[in-house]
């Protein structure tokens, strides 16, 4: 399973303002199942709140396209992802970055991310995808 970092995944589902690398976008459309964290869409609905990002529907409508029309699954935070969450070290102190990099470690899935903070929580390869 590949876990998409916010930006990764409105980047990748509307690419005509900033379209991903194409060797990331290959791999997430050739991802046997793709999946992100229930904080990420608190993030896109945040963002649409505070006018920095913006769609031509309703955010309802763009969240049910984004996942069921794109195959993407909604991870839970769990108590299991809470705790890994509030104990990763300090790299990064943003909360919601923290949840999916806990989702990402729980779920032994792979994350897609540019973030350049993010590298300091992922020592196996390939475990952290784009940084």
């Amino acid at each position: 399973m590949i876990l998409l970092d916010t930006h990764i995944w409105v980047r990748w589902v509307d690419p005509s303002a900033n379209p991903l690398p194409s060797g990331l976008a290959e791999q997430i459309e050739t991802a046997d199942r793709l999946a992100v964290s229930a904080v990420t869409c608190w993030e896109v609905a945040w963002l649409v709140r505070r006018g920095r990002l913006a769609f031509g529907l309703s955010l309802a409508d763009w969240l049910d396209q984004a996942l069921a029309g794109s195959d993407v699954i909604c991870l839970p935070i769990d108590r299991r992802i809470a705790v890994r969450a509030a104990n990763l070290p300090e790299h990064h102190r943003d909360p919601a970055d923290r949840l999916i990099i806990a989702t990402a470690i729980e779920q032994r899935a792979r994350l897609i991310s540019l973030d350049s903070a993010f590298p300091a929580y992922f020592e196996s390869p390939g475990t952290l995808i784009g940084s």
